[in-house]
């Protein structure tokens, strides 16, 4: 209770000079909104670089087909035959830190549609095991299985985007869609994967609403392509708990090139990798945000010290009066520092709320992504009084060394 009261008359005493302190809550208030706005734009970068590395899968290494125009893609098929399922076979045959893998061809379409409508989405030839390695998850439906490549079925998984154009009215599960010039059947419908951005760290990204999946052997079988054209767009594999992925990535880069003679025509994509380069950009901007966070708290300590000094400058005759009357050092010591608190305090509840301002008007005009953290919370508030005690121990101490003769005669 004691401690209450003294709080409330130290606001009592802060409120004799509102613009000054108001003047002095001004750098507690954009230092601890700074660090509050610095951590969660941290937090939701994160949470925005996880989504986006899930669709790659963070223990996957990707191997792409580059592409060429015509008369380099030419020059380059004297060496190379391009990527095929065969260079898959020899991965898993003489790497042994894969666990799972899965192939990727992409179909060249003319024409796609149903009995309701029809559609320009993109069909893919894929593995069984492409929707583990994707992390795709079925809405309804199952997935194409390993029978359906022995037997080149012509069976598909639809994305959600395909199914509301190909089948607004219907349930597209057991329906036909035709692709070029052959009949599917719809054996399963994706859930909804929305990607928040179509790029990480320079890779492009696709969603999957707007895909027609098919079994890789009917789309190599069935479909034409040209006869310079890769057996296979892309393949995955995925590595093995305790491998590292950039050892595992020579690994496989080396194996790739003497199989295509030297040729580049493929290319790697490591995606732990990039989410250690997103991790070590977004350190430089939490460091650089942080300098400058913590700069505006130093100068909102400074404020406090220097209000404080005032302070004890106006009230001299005050505390030589308390003295008089047996108030001790230390309750004048207590005093000021319980001031210091409380615009301390003051400042960071002000600044919780510019902090969330902050966070909410970077989010809505620059686009990024924010995450709402509560340490992000305790933290700003609690360097903030911190800082707050450490810049007013020093007013205080001079106020409880003041000779009380010499305080009542100060006018």
């Amino acid at each position: 209770m004691k401690l209450k009261v003294e709080f409330f008359q130290a606001i009592e005493s802060l409120l004799h000079h509102k613009l000054r302190t108001i003047l002095t809550l001004l750098g507690m208030i954009f230092g601890v909104g700074a660090v509050i706005a610095m951590l969660n734009i941290g937090k939701g970068a994160e949470k925005e670089a996880l989504e986006l590395i899930d669709s790659m899968g963070l223990r996957n290494i990707i191997v792409k087909a580059r592409t060429f125009d015509d008369n380099k893609l030419k020059e380059i098929r004297e060496k190379s035959r391009g990527l095929s399922l065969r260079d898959l076979d020899s991965s898993k045959e003489t790497l042994p830190f894969l666990s799972s893998y899965s192939a990727i061809k992409k179909i060249n379409t003319y024409s796609i549609f149903s009995h309701i409508g029809n559609s320009e989405a993109n069909v893919i030839g894929v593995t069984p095991s492409h929707l583990k390695m994707a992390n795709l998850k079925l809405k309804n439906g199952r997935f194409i299985l390993p029978i359906d490549d022995l037997l080149y079925s012509r069976v598909c998984v639809i994305g959600s985007r395909v199914a509301q154009v190909l089948f607004p009215q219907e349930n597209p599960m057991g329906n036909d869609i035709k692709i070029n010039h052959l009949w599917f059947t719809v054996i399963g419908i994706l859930k909804d994967k929305v990607l928040i951005k179509s790029e990480f760290e320079g890779v492009r990204l696709k969603g999957e609403q707007n895909n027609i999946y098919i079994p890789i052997q009917t789309g190599i079988k069935l479909f034409r392509f040209k006869p310079v054209e890769n057996e296979i767009d892309e393949f995955r594999i995925r590595l093995k708990k305790g491998f590292s992925a950039d050892i595992a990535a020579v690994t496989l880069n080396h194996l790739l090139k003497r199989r295509h003679k030297n040729a580049d025509d493929f290319e790697l994509i490591v995606p732990e990798a990039l989410m250690k380069q997103h991790r070590d950009t977004q350190r430089i901007f939490t460091i650089v945000m942080a300098c400058i966070a913590g700069i505006s708290l130093l100068v909102g300590g400074i404020g406090i010290m220097n209000i404080m000094l005032a302070t004890v400058l106006e009230r001299t005759r005050e505390i030589g009066l308390r003295r008089a009357v047996g108030a001790r050092q230390k309750d004048i010591k207590r005093q000021f520092i319980m001031e210091t608190v409380a615009i301390s305090a003051v400042g960071g509840v002000l600044g919780i709320v510019f902090g969330f301002f902050l966070s909410f008007t970077i989010s809505s005009f620059a686009g990024w992504a924010v995450g709402w953290s509560f340490s992000a919370i305790l933290l700003s508030v609690g360097v903030c009084t911190i800082i707050g005690l450490i810049f007013g121990i020093y007013p205080a101490i001079q106020a409880s060394k003041l000779d009380p003769i010499e305080a009542l005669r100060h006018d």
